[in-house]
């Protein structure tokens, strides 16, 4: 959430990010500085009028100690108004305040400089790639293809248990996921990140916290009757750890990874580009999160987007690194890096992971602060990112390593699987 000592000191500021974020109703911000206005005015007065009670209340015991009693009723009577005229007051005050929150709630973050102009995923920039695309034969077989060749994934058994979206991965596949899963985890673990094993369902104030609420309420699988949210990533829960917390400076960087399902309603068109496991309702996906000091976060930023680049050169695929733009970035993200894998069967880029500094709009929602080393409390600045997401790594994985005799394991997840090929 964006503070509102911004509007107050650069609402040009507001105006040029939203706009590059393509966000459309401009208006918005006028109000919240029309609403900021009023309460502030409404706290002066009331302030004025705790002034004149305590001054009142010092006079009333004044002339009762002189024997005036007349004199002294006169003012409690004087306090009485005062007292109904703040009841007044405090009640506006709290509408105001409400009304103000559920209009900043509705305001994305603001882009850093670097990210570029654009509105959709055609104007993202290409920062860099790496590895190397397969030249396959002309038998190739795309993923959803080679899933039922080898009896790995089994669309049709989800769609009966539950829905379209939601695959049943047997036998070679089930190992192969949890392969990946604990391959992940360990690398991160590595590189210094806690481990976290959180709930799969969060409360509202959890959802609101990082931004999914009231954003993303639509694309949340949502149990009514107890108000939980099914998680769309374990950036939810694992970056609610924190909330109402203050961390000492020391403390900082806060690093932590979980694994958890990810639950989705909106899995996008039909089609090829949907197909199989491009885009699902239920999927895996390991996490990585870090609390960070501000006048560090976008080191700690491009230390993430290096250590997810190095786990994808891991499993020998051909990656790309793009830096979205304004318009396809997410409500909550100041930068965003995307993270694509070649698929070369389907001769297409798919999205793998999303590395994010989202600065203080998450951490202010949530309260998350630390102390400095002058006693000051600020606000420290949360990211988070992929590490990775599992559908499409196993997607490009198994389409990029077949060959006649069956399926080739990267060399460093064999430990995991225990197999050399999948036949």
């Amino acid at each position: 959430m964006l503070s509102i000592q911004l509007f107050r000191q650069n609402k040009e500021l507001i105006l040029a990010g939203l706009k590059k974020k393509n966000f459309k109703d401009l208006e918005l911000v006028d109000k919240i500085i029309s609403v900021d206005e009023r309460r502030r005015a409404l706290q002066v007065e009331n302030d004025a009028l705790a002034s004149a009670q305590n001054t009142a209340a010092k006079s009333i015991g004044q002339l009762m100690a002189k024997g005036d009693k007349e004199g002294a009723e006169l003012l409690k009577e004087k306090v009485g108004l005062h007292k109904e005229q703040a009841k007044d007051i405090a009640q506006k005050l709290s509408d105001l305040e409400t009304e103000l929150q559920d209009m900043l709630v509705r305001l994305p973050n603001l882009p850093h400089i670097a990210v570029p102009e654009g509105k959709t995923p055609e104007d993202n920039e290409v920062v860099r790639e790496g590895g190397k695309i397969p030249d396959l034969s002309a038998q190739k077989l795309p993923h959803w293809e080679l899933t039922d060749k080898y009896g790995l994934i089994n669309f049709e058994l989800g769609n009966k248990i539950t829905g379209s979206g939601f695959p049943v991965f047997m036998g070679q596949g089930a190992k192969l996921q949890r392969s990946l899963i604990q391959y992940f985890l360990n690398w991160n673990i590595d590189a210094g990140y806690m481990e976290v094993a959180p709930p799969f369902m969060v409360n509202e104030a959890s959802a609101y916290g990082t931004g999914q609420l009231p954003d993303k309420e639509g694309q949340m699988y949502h149990a009514t009757e107890d108000n939980f949210f099914l998680i769309p990533t374990a950036e939810v829960p694992v970056t609610n750890l924190y909330r109402d917390t203050i961390i000492q400076e020391f403390e900082l960087p806060v690093k932590m990874t979980a694994y958890s399902p990810c639950f989705r309603r909106e899995a996008g068109s039909y089609g090829k580009d949907v197909r199989g496991l491009n885009r699902v309702h239920q999927f895996d996906k390991v996490e990585v999160v870090q609390l960070a000091h501000p006048a560090k976060s976008y080191e700690v930023l491009e230390s993430m987007v290096h250590h997810v680049e190095k786990l994808i050169q891991s499993l020998e695929l051909p990656y790309r690194i793009l830096r979205l733009c304004g318009g396809d970035m997410s409500f909550a993200s100041a930068i965003t890096y995307d993270f694509e894998v070649y698929s070369a069967a389907q001769e297409r880029w798919l999205e793998v992971s999303s590395v994010s500094n989202f600065e203080t709009f998450q951490t202010n929602r949530m309260k998350i602060r630390f102390k400095d080393g002058n006693g000051k409390t600020q606000l420290v600045h949360s990211l988070n990112g992929s590490s990775l997401a599992l559908p499409r790594i196993i997607a490009c994985l198994l389409e990029n390593n077949q060959t006649p005799e069956g399926i080739k394991i990267p060399k460093a997840l064999q430990p995991y699987f225990g197999k050399e090929i999948i036949d």
